[in-house]
C-alpha cells in the first residue's frame, strides 16, 4: 500500500515522511484474523460518506455484537440500527465510497476500514474493503456500555440548521470526543477519531470551530485527504443520552506557530466552517458511562 499525494505532502511538511513509509506495512487490503476477531464483538462504529453535492458526513453506527460481520477477507456486512432520515443511506445511493471506524471505548482499540459500499435489499450495507488498519489508543477516553438500558428507544427526531444554537455550542464546548470524516475524490472516504479534555474544541463563531491536531501515528490519512479535498464532516455523540450532532463543512489546515500556542500540545490546528448542522435526538438506544480520560491528553492551562 502506498500513500496518495495529499498524505505525502502533509507527511513531508510535518517532517515524518520516512517514518510514515515504515508504517505503511500496517495497512492491509484484506481483513486478517486479529481484525476479524475485533469486529466480532464491536457495537459502535462511525461511517464517512459523501452526498450528491460532494459534502462529507460522519454518521453513527450501532448494533448488537456482530453487527459488523465479516463475510470474507475483503468484505464486511453492516447490520446497524437504522436511523430513518440519516444522510448516510441517501448518500450511498449515489456515492459508493465509505469509510468505517470501529471503536471499542472500554479498552481504547480502534480499526479503520475503507472501501466501496452497496446497500442490500434488507437494508444491510456490504463494504468491499480497500484498506484495513488498526490505530493507536491515544486520546481515547474510556467509556463503558450500559447494556441494561439499551433496549428502550424513542423514535429519532432530526432537526437541521445552518449554524450552531447556544445549546449545541454548549454541547461541543463540553465534549472530550468527536469523529471526523474526510474523502479523497479517487481514493475514497475515511473516518477517524479525535479526543482531548473538554474545551479542546473552541468556537470562533456559530458557524466556525477550531480544534488541535495532536501527535499521532504520522500517516496523516485525514489531513492528507483534507489537503486535496477540504470537505469534511464532524460527529459529536451525547454518550449519556444517545443523541448526535452532525456537522458538514470545509476544513482549513493551520500550521501557524503563534496560533498553535493557544492549544497545549497542538502540532497543527483545523478551522472548520459549518455549512449544515443535523441534530438527532434518540439516535441510538445505547448509553455509555464515562470511565477515565486518556492519560496522554494534553492538559489545557
Amino acid at each position: 500500500m502506498t500513500f496518495h499525494s495529499g498524505e505525502i505532502a502533509i507527511q513531508t511538511q510535518a517532517g515524518v515522511r520516512e517514518e510514515a513509509e515504515r508504517l505503511c506495512s500496517f495497512i492491509s487490503d484484506v481483513i486478517k484474523p486479529p481484525a476479524e476477531e475485533f469486529l466480532r464483538t464491536q457495537q459502535l462504529a462511525v461511517a464517512s460518506t459523501v452526498d450528491v453535492n460532494g459534502r462529507v458526513w460522519a454518521s453513527l453506527l450501532t448494533g448488537k455484537s456482530g453487527f459488523l460481520q465479516v463475510l470474507n477477507e475483503r468484505m464486511i456486512q453492516i447490520n446497524a440500527n437504522i436511523i430513518y432520515g440519516d444522510v448516510m443511506y441517501q448518500n450511498l445511493q449515489s456515492n459508493a465510497p465509505m469509510g468505517v471506524l470501529a471503536i471499542a471505548l472500554a479498552n481504547r482499540r480502534r480499526l479503520r476500514l475503507n472501501g466501496k459500499a452497496q446497500i442490500q435489499p434488507q437494508g444491510q450495507i456490504n463494504l468491499q474493503i480497500h484498506q484495513v488498519f488498526f490505530n493507536c489508543p491515544k486520546y481515547i477516553q474510556v467509556r463503558y456500555l450500559e447494556t441494561e438500558i439499551t433496549e428502550s428507544l424513542k423514535q429519532p427526531e432530526i432537526s437541521s440548521s445552518e449554524s450552531l444554537t447556544h445549546h449545541q455550542q454548549n454541547w461541543i464546548a463540553q465534549t472530550d470526543t468527536f469523529f471526523i470524516a474526510s474523502s479523497h475524490p479517487e481514493i475514497g472516504a475515511d473516518a477517524s477519531h479525535r479526543g482531548g479534555y473538554p474545551g479542546f474544541v473552541q468556537f470562533l463563531d456559530s458557524k466556525k470551530l477550531v480544534f488541535p491536531d495532536y501527535y499521532g501515528n504520522n500517516m496523516f490519512q485525514t489531513f492528507g485527504n483534507l489537503a486535496i479535498n477540504p470537505n469534511a464532516g464532524l460527529l459529536f455523540i451525547n454518550f449519556e443520552q444517545g443523541h448526535t450532532l452532525q456537522l458538514t463543512g470545509k476544513a482549513t489546515l493551520i500550521w501557524d506557530e503563534k496560533r498553535l500556542n493557544a492549544f497545549a500540545g497542538a502540532q497543527r490546528l483545523v478551522e472548520f466552517d459549518i455549512e449544515e448542522v443535523l441534530e438527532t435526538k434518540n439516535a441510538t438506544p445505547m448509553r455509555w458511562r464515562f470511565g477515565e480520560y486518556s492519560p496522554v491528553n494534553p492538559r489545557q492551562d
